[in-house]
């Protein structure tokens, strides 16, 4: 009784997450969270698999992964009050072990001091408020491209992980097609998105994550999903984490990073790649998901002319740039907000209660490692596709017929969708604009923002076209 009495009139948790003004209930939030999980859960295994193989411990970087995963997403529900979730991003993973360690020759300690002074370089651009000064720099046209074009680039996702999309033929003649349904996993994941359209069309509560269980769960007798693997993680675990945590203070690392004058522009130009990667996938998944969704409304946008940091965009920075530091002190490489986090705002999610739930799921990881990679990626890629359906609907308010905002914002879809990366989509956009601005004589029009980034992002493509920074 009392408990309902409490519910009825806010309680202590409606009232600290603002639950009635953000007009959401504690329900919704909880479905969210747990939506926005499972949908990003594959990191916790995809990451440490990656990071292995520049010779670090697998167990202490699967450790390290949940940890960077549940501290960062805290952050972003109790500072922000947002439902964003943060993990180490897959791309910047992929830099980590390949071009840092084995391309560049450089050992996985040294890799992570490079994280941790990029994480402390994103936090000064956030503190110095440039960060949300580009934000606000980006033309509406833009944002647009931007929202819709991560919806185009999730659903890609989704497609890619449910083993719809082939490739064909050897490069540079590579050629990409529907794969035929003779795989139990592509079946799998087709009988789930059938699923949640139809409980979505229904308008069914909770539609995607009542799918991804029950696609779960109709894996089992296909096959698809693993019930025999053990619940509980090893003692290993701990071991290994004791191996990757803060291992970078000394020498191999901080202390052996700027050792070789060599590879010192090495060194410069990749902490460069890393923070323009890691600042720009971040803002396009604000801009992308918060835009429709109103997550950051109309007081936010006053309290941006205050100072300090009262706007929850502004506290969301913050929490995004902490959390790569963090994550290279637990050992592992940079964490970002994840635009899967899209899949539980599109289910209701407002606040940053759903982004506490999916931080403890993180935490449930530890001990239970084996349940939670029971739910197979044919069970989550189905909501992936339709957060891209949800996410699109940006593309009905860009002035199709004026070119100069209609060519940037074209590049700016295709390329990030095309070339599997939200940074290259926002480069081309924004390259395309200050074009297109210029030569129709409307240079004055070119945020000097945008003009800098722009020429960074020229910058960042020349440097690794002449393999400076790969």
């Amino acid at each position: 009784m009392y408990l309902r009495e409490k519910n009825e009139k806010g309680g202590n948790m409606a009232d600290f997450f603002h639950l009635q003004e953000k007009k959401t209930n504690v329900k919704t939030e909880i479905v969210a969270g747990l939506t926005t999980f499972f949908t990003m859960a594959y990191i916790i295994f995809v990451n440490p698999g990656m990071l292995a193989e520049t010779g670090m411990n697998w167990n202490g970087v699967f450790v390290a992964t949940c940890l960077a995963a549940a501290v960062g997403t805290l952050v972003m529900a109790l500072y922000a009050n947002v439902p964003y979730a943060i993990a180490p991003g897959m791309g910047l993973n992929a830099l980590f072990t390949y071009t840092i360690c084995l391309a560049g020759g450089f050992v996985w300690q040294e890799a992570l001091a490079m994280v941790f002074i990029c994480g402390l370089i994103n936090i000064i651009i956030t503190v110095t408020r440039l960060r949300k000064a580009i934000v606000k720099s980006i033309p509406e046209g833009l944002q647009n491209a931007i929202g819709g074009g991560i919806g185009l680039f999730i659903a890609y996702l989704g497609m890619n992980n449910a083993g719809l999309i082939s490739f064909t033929g050897a490069y540079p003649s590579v050629t990409p097609g529907m794969h035929a349904f003779d795989q139990a996993h592509l079946v799998l994941a087709v009988i789930g998105l059938l699923i949640i359209v139809v409980l979505m069309v229904m308008k069914v509560k909770g539609a995607m994550l009542i799918g991804i269980i029950a696609t779960t769960i109709i894996g089992i007798p296909m096959g698809v999903t693993n019930i025999h693997q053990s619940i509980f993680s090893s003692s290993e675990t701990v071991a290994g984490f004791k191996e990757v945590a803060f291992s970078f203070f000394g020498s191999p690392g901080l202390g052996s990073l700027f050792s070789d004058p060599v590879k010192i522009p090495f060194v410069i130009v990749t902490i460069f790649s890393m923070s323009l990667s890691d600042t720009f996938d971040s803002i396009g998944t604000f801009i992308g998901t918060g835009r429709k969704s109103h997550i950051f409304d109309e007081e936010d946008e006053k309290a941006l002319e205050s100072t300090g940091f009262k706007s929850r965009l502004d506290k969301a920075l913050v929490a995004d740039c902490v959390a790569t530091s963090i994550g290279s002190l637990f050992g592992t490489s940079n964490a970002t907000t994840f635009v899967e986090s899209s899949a539980g705002i599109a289910v209701g999610g407002r606040t940053g209660l759903a982004s506490l739930v999916t931080a403890a799921m993180f935490l449930l990881c530890l001990p239970f490692s084996g349940l939670i990679g029971m739910v197979p990626s044919a069970a989550t890629s189905p909501a992936l596709i339709v957060v891209g359906i949800l996410m699109v609907e940006p593309f009905a308010e860009i002035n199709w017929k004026d070119l100069t905002e209609a060519i940037p914002a074209f590049f700016t879809v295709a390329i990030m969708s095309f070339t599997y990366g939200i940074t290259n989509g926002i480069a081309a956009g924004f390259i395309m604009y200050c074009i297109t601005k210029i030569f129709t004589k409307k240079a004055s029009e070119i945020h000097p923002i945008i003009a800098v980034a722009s020429v960074l992002f020229v910058l960042d493509f020349v440097l690794k076209s002449l393999h400076i920074g790969t």
